[in-house]
């Protein structure tokens, strides 16, 4: 997705989830701990937020990550994030209330570290490694997962996914 429509999507969703809460700049910043400039400037199309600040906005509304994602944007590769080139999500379950889970298909290129903020209270993620070799942080240390390994664990605690090979790509399920 270009930076444009990615901008023009989140901003979208962030004002949409806003108003339909009533909730002012300086509220939501203080639920998600990011600056009501910054959320301002999302809004304004300004700037695009990283992943990680895009998860800690979702998790201080209390809303998916999906909840971000325009699925008509996306394409069969995933969608890209401007500020994350080495990055991509393709949301193959978006967030159901019915089912209290989302899934995604994330690859990691250019042994791409991604580091992520604690989400809510009792979130639990759950990684399936499809290929390549991938590291997680986890539980206060690194746990490496070769092709066809799991593992499950509390998110709501930093957390972070390494590429140790060139290429690694994994679902990962994010269960509220």
């Amino acid at each position: 997705m270009s930076e444009p429509k990615f901008k023009k999507s989140v901003a979208a969703r962030l004002k949409a989830i806003r108003k339909q809460r009533k909730l002012s700049l300086d509220a939501v910043a203080k639920l998600t701990g990011v600056s009501k400039a910054m959320l301002g400037q999302i809004e304004r199309q300004e700037s695009s937020p990283t992943i990680a600040k895009l998860w800690q906005i979702a998790t201080g509304l209390d809303t998916s990550f999906s909840a971000f994602l325009d699925p008509e944007c996306q394409s069969s590769k995933g969608q890209h994030f401007p500020n994350d080139p080495h990055m991509t999500v393709e949301s193959l379950f978006p967030y159901s209330a019915a089912v209290n889970f989302e899934m995604h298909k994330i690859t990691l290129t250019a042994h791409h570290c991604q580091h992520s903020e604690a989400h809510a209270q009792g979130v639990v993620e759950s990684i399936v490694v499809l290929e390549g070799v991938l590291a997680v942080f986890a539980d206060g240390s690194w746990q490496q997962i070769e092709q066809g390994g799991t593992l499950r664990f509390y998110a709501d605690q930093p957390h972070g996914y390494k590429a140790i090979t060139e290429k690694a790509v994994f679902q990962n399920i994010v269960s509220y």
